[in-house]
């Protein structure tokens, strides 16, 4: 019996393509040129059952009906953003995602981009790196993390994991979303995101990237939070007006912001390497050894279990 033919949209670990392999028939749609990719889709696309893609990846409706056998987008990552859900909706493909067994991880990195920001510990290795500790004394005073005001902007499950690692530092908790979190009675519901920025110290951002959340950091979130404010990004660059960020930090209408994702990345934004107060990190949050196993190792489960007759194992509800 032949295998079901997929299309890999972009590339896995070795380990992952492997096991993928082993299951089903790989197509690396990511290493052809344009003109090839619109051959193969002319000659083979009839043959393609499923996608196997990321989450930094965009399927969009133009592949999804160059594809009329699909059944199936499995995303790598928990974001499915790229994915043109309402396309996949109208012609009754299933799409999975890789919820879960990122979340700890991701939500370990969202803090420690706070203490790198709050104690300035890039800048402070530098310090001692070019001799400035010898030539000009300590290092200039930072700012304390322990016992501030966070406000959690998507209190998903990332933001709730987030949340838990704050009360350790003696932090309180503010949240904001479409609704109250039941689970979370014992941190403060703010219902809209500029009136949350105003009651925080640190503001970070968590929540999944739709249509409704484009830009909902704007420039009154970022004027709300003020001079001495951080915002932490860990969930989708969408979510926050670039534009608007890069003016705050320049104009210093907030002290400092940690990015995990950006937009057109990896070809960043000049001018975030002009600035002196952002951390920038390379969309890492999922980066461990043990989670993106853990996460291969689901986009090919939801695979199997789709073409065994089975139900997904995390679906993304269309």
């Amino acid at each position: 019996m032949s295998k079901p033919e997929i299309l890999q949209l972009g590339s896995y670990s070795d380990r992952d393509e492997t096991e993928l392999g082993k299951h089903f028939t790989l197509h690396r749609y990511f290493e052809l040129t344009d003109a090839e990719k619109t051959t193969f889709l002319a000659s083979k696309g009839s043959d393609i059952r499923a996608i196997a893609t990321r989450g930094d990846l965009a399927v969009d409706a133009t592949l999804i009906n160059a594809l009329p056998s699909l059944e199936l987008i499995s995303v790598y990552g928990v974001g499915y953003d790229g994915v043109d859900l309402s396309a996949a909706k109208a012609r009754g493909i299933k799409v999975s995602n890789t919820p879960d067994v990122l979340t700890k991880d991701v939500a370990d990195l969202a803090v420690a981009m706070l203490l790198t920001a709050g104690r300035r510990m890039i800048d402070a290795s530098e310090w001692v790196r070019t001799s400035q500790w010898q030539a000009q004394g300590m290092f200039p005073l930072n700012t304390r993390v322990h016992g501030r005001r966070a406000g959690i902007l998507g209190l998903g499950r990332i933001g709730f994991e987030i949340a838990n690692r704050l009360m350790g530092f003696e932090m309180s908790i503010a949240y904001s979303g479409r609704q109250p979190n039941p689970k979370a009675s014992q941190w403060q519901y703010i219902d809209n995101a500029v009136e949350l920025a105003r009651n925080v110290d640190v503001l970070f951002v968590s929540l999944a990237a739709c249509p409704e959340t484009k830009h909902i950091v704007n420039k009154e979130v970022l004027e709300a939070l003020g001079p001495n404010g951080i915002i932490v990004n860990i969930s989708r660059a969408a979510n926050i007006d670039e534009i608007a960020l890069l003016e705050a930090l320049e104009n210093k209408t907030i002290d400092y912001a940690a990015l995990d994702v950006f937009e057109n990345e990896p070809n960043i934004n000049p001018r975030f390497l002009e600035l002196d107060n952002v951390l920038l990190q390379p969309h890492q949050g999922s980066g461990t050894f043990e989670t993106r196993t853990a996460m291969g190792d689901l986009v090919k489960d939801n695979i199997a279990a789709h073409f065994a007759g089975q139900a997904l194992l995390t679906p993304v509800e269309l």
